[in-house]
């Protein structure tokens, strides 16, 4: 009998699967994540499965979280140094215990995927396998090819881009350099916390940027000075991008006397919330600026509420898993930002979002309408199978595939760098092979675009192509 609910064209999977085959194998662009460069630089054995796949994923403690089991007994470290699990087979047994909280979620098909493509462990995890599991793992992690520059080497990682302040002097990077390994792994400029003057350290770490940079930074105009001078020291250790996550999308186009009133109160202590976000919004133009004079392409990640879970920011600070995303108007608030520089040749914007409803409504229209702009892949709670596809369905027909730029796996999570692009390559056959189906695209043409899609955009709207 007709079940139209469960009919599919039984040409598409086939046609998925040959798509898929042409990108199984192409080298993996990684240009914007948060691996630590430490873990390539010294190249040590990882330390154990839960401090390797647990500890530092906040998807994995957030879900925890959610149903009471705090990051304490999940290893994560305290700001006051308090005890927390050391244990790392206690730390494994009790998601093990848990893992049915990750039925049908993105952090189960990561885990599962690394269990079995990076470690050859094809048992079925549970609080029945779960020493079973851990010891499978523990095992290869003693052996010499799963050590990190190895796992670069096999993961067919052909760049991979770290994420870095200012105020850092990339020791990890220039030892990279030295040793004269082959593999690239490059920073991207990050100057978040010298741009919000929300931040409690801000004040000290504009003056420890103007130390690096050698500028005076007690005014606006050294401050600049010492931004420009660092993205400088950044690009020469072969940086290709800037990377500025605000919590809205607002830029502004201030009077440099008007930002240096803002910058000297920030200074005395005494800048107010519509300073912060006033200033946050008129440096996005700076950046533009320099970028358009360095060639630094600028990624913009708006949309999220940080450490929205002030308990949780209290007791284990930034990036475990209290930030929330947000509503983010785009049209209106990019508006400075793209009548000054939306037709710049020499300017490239990779932008963000963390609100779904933008994708047809805003983002896509203003990508198709402007030189400069190009949408970055789903990002952090969209980075997943099913909206990878929603992505897809919402910004094509208004801008196409090559006003996207590609996947980014924007990944602390050193092994799932190629699962998580595998999947992604998995979702874009997917939906190219149903517009094959429709006769919408011609085979051949699906071909070279999902080849584009996951590998040659991503390195030309990057400026990678010297890899």
């Amino acid at each position: 009998m007709p079940d139209p609910i469960f009919v599919t064209d039984p040409r598409h999977a086939g046609l998925a699967r040959d798509l898929y085959a042409v990108v199984r194998d192409l080298p993996l662009i990684s240009p914007h994540g948060h691996v630590d460069p430490a873990l390539l630089a010294d190249d040590e054995p990882f330390p154990d499965p839960a401090r390797l796949l647990i500890v530092p994923d906040h998807y994995v403690t957030r879900m925890l979280l959610s149903q009471g089991i705090p990051p304490d007994r999940l290893g994560v470290p305290r700001r006051d140094g308090g005890p927390v699990e050391t244990d790392p087979r206690t730390i494994w047994r009790l998601l093990a215990a848990n893992w049915h909280l990750f039925r049908g979620t993105p952090s189960r098909l990561w885990l599962e995927q690394t269990f079995r493509t990076v470690f050859g462990v094809d048992t079925p995890f549970s609080k029945d396998t779960a020493d079973e599991v851990y010891d499978a793992i523990a095992a290869r992690l003693a052996e010499p090819d799963f050590r990190p520059r190895a796992l670069f080497e096999r993961f067919r990682i052909e760049v991979l881009a770290t994420t870095e302040s200012p105020t850092d002097e990339l020791p990890h990077h220039a030892k990279l350099a030295a040793d004269g390994w082959g593999g690239r792994v490059i920073s991207t400029f990050r100057p978040d916390d010298v741009v919000d003057l929300d931040r409690d350290d801000w004040a000290g770490n504009v003056a420890r940027m103007g130390e690096l940079a050698g500028e005076d930074c007690s005014s606006y105009g050294g401050y600049l000075s010492a931004l420009r001078r660092r993205r400088e020291a950044f690009i020469e250790a072969g940086t290709t991008s800037s990377d500025h996550g605000h919590p809205t999308a607002r830029t502004v186009a201030l009077e440099p006397a008007d930002a240096a009133r803002i910058f000297e109160r920030g200074l005395r202590g005494e800048a107010s919330a519509a300073d912060a976000e006033t200033f946050r919004g008129h440096m996005i133009l700076e950046f533009a600026r320099m970028s358009i004079d360095d060639g630094l392409v600028m990624q913009l990640h708006p949309g999220a509420s940080r450490d929205h879970n002030r308990a949780l920011f209290a007791a284990h600070g930034r990036d475990v898993g209290g930030d929330i995303p947000q509503a983010t108007d785009y049209v209106h608030a990019l508006a400075p930002l793209l009548d000054a520089y939306g037709m710049e040749p020499r300017l490239r914007i990779v932008l963000y979002t963390l609100d779904e409803t933008a994708f047809s409504r805003e983002l896509a229209p203003l990508a198709g309408g402007y030189p400069a702009l190009f949408l970055g892949a789903p990002w952090w709670f969209l980075d997943t199978p099913d909206a990878m596809r929603r992505f897809r369905e919402a910004v094509t027909d208004s801008a196409g595939f090559y006003n996207t730029a590609g996947f980014v796996d924007d990944t602390r999570a050193f092994c799932s760098i190629p699962v998580r692009h595998d999947v992604a390559r998995r979702v874009d056959a997917a939906y190219l092979a149903s517009l094959v189906v429709q006769d919408r695209l011609p085979f051949a043409e699906a071909a070279e675009t999902i080849a584009d899609l996951a590998y040659h955009l991503p390195k030309r709207i990057f400026r990678l192509e010297n890899a």
